[in-house]
């Protein structure tokens, strides 16, 4: 009893704490992923290795220093991107919703007419209200825009002495090894995901850009950027970043060719991205349930919406790892694991 009004009590504070919840989710995973690129970047650079490290120490930590920089820079070269090219889009996409909300009717009234069923024009979606929904949630946190970027700028700050304040937080020595260990299986895990899914969902929102923009298809930047964005999301993600474009191609197109032409390229990037190569580069890495991945994204979805979505699966992986290392928890994670098998646990010495 005790144990279900605390899960009770800890649901109503992350959804109470949403608007402080949120924007600290979304700088931590923009400081993950600038370290995650800054490590990947490490790897190219000289002076990597832990050898010379040691004899060249100067050097090395001005290459360090070179990687966190090229990563930041290109963070701030997709927000460039963002701004400049795929926001003027958005906004003529909203000024255009209007129209596409009529030809979505006649759209549907053509429809029921070929398959001989009644048509009513509430059963569809309204495009403006959605799209009003998305904007708002948006704004939102364009508005926390400021607190993200002070989030940010302290968790780099802190990272520099976070070593001497995990000593101090365990100065017990066995249980300073636990936690070191199941810290740096969280970082390294979620350093590995977020960068091998970032960079697999750039280039399918690059490769779908191309195909677009090849079939003459409008706003093919922000179908782009919605595929790149809803790749973070669990197979509803991949179902929506081809439905959008498809759907609009359908009730825009004036023959069939665009809207086949534009579903077998958008799919068969889905496949062969989020199917076939993510699995390989990534699959090692999470080892998750299907099943606990979707019920997962609808218990986060519920409390955070969309939000909720989108971090859904890194918030899995930590408590995947973190279970996996206690006795009387290791049973949630083989519940969570694809195969059984579950992160090895650090014995203690």
């Amino acid at each position: 009893m005790n144990g279900l009004i605390l899960f009770t009590a800890l649901i109503f504070f992350l959804w109470l704490g949403r608007s402080i919840i949120i924007p600290l989710l979304v700088a931590t995973f923009l400081w993950y992923l600038i370290n995650a690129t800054a490590s990947y970047c490490r790897l190219i650079l000289p002076y990597n290795s832990g050898s010379t490290r040691k004899s060249r120490p100067l050097l090395a930590r001005s290459f360090d220093w070179a990687s966190n920089i090229i990563a930041v820079l290109i963070m701030c070269g997709i927000m460039y991107l963002f701004v400049t090219q795929i926001q003027p889009m958005f906004k003529e996409l909203i000024i255009a919703l209007p129209a596409l909300q009529h030809k979505l009717i006649v759209f549907g009234n053509y429809m029921s007419e070929s398959l001989g069923m009644r048509f009513d024009a509430s059963m569809l979606p309204n495009i403006a209200n959605i799209a009003t929904n998305i904007g708002a949630s948006a704004a939102n946190l364009l508005t926390s825009t400021g607190m993200i970027l002070v989030y940010i700028l302290f968790m780099f700050i802190e990272q520099s002495t976070f070593n001497k304040k995990f000593a101090a937080l365990f100065p017990n020595k066995t249980q300073s090894k636990k936690m070191r260990y199941i810290i740096d299986s969280i970082d390294e895990n979620m350093k590995k995901y977020l960068f091998m899914k970032t960079l697999l969902s750039g280039i399918t929102g690059i490769l779908s850009y191309f195909w677009l923009e090849m079939l003459g298809v409008h706003f093919a930047g922000v179908w782009a950027f919605i595929v790149f964005i809803t790749s973070y999301i669990p197979t509803i993600g991949a179902i929506v970043a081809c439905a959008l474009p498809i759907l609009y191609t359908l009730i825009t197109a004036p023959s069939l060719h665009q809207p086949v032409f534009t579903a077998i390229g958008l799919i068969g990037l889905q496949i062969l991205f989020g199917n076939i190569l993510e699995p390989k580069f990534t699959g090692k890495t999470l080892n998750l349930s299907t099943l606990a991945i979707l019920i997962n994204l609808v218990f986060w979805g519920m409390i955070w919406g969309i939000a909720g979505m989108f971090f859904s699966v890194p918030l899995l992986v930590a408590t995947f790892i973190i279970t996996a290392q206690f006795d009387s928890t290791r049973w949630i994670a083989i519940l969570l694991s694809a195969d059984g098998k579950i992160p090895d646990k650090k014995e203690e010495e």
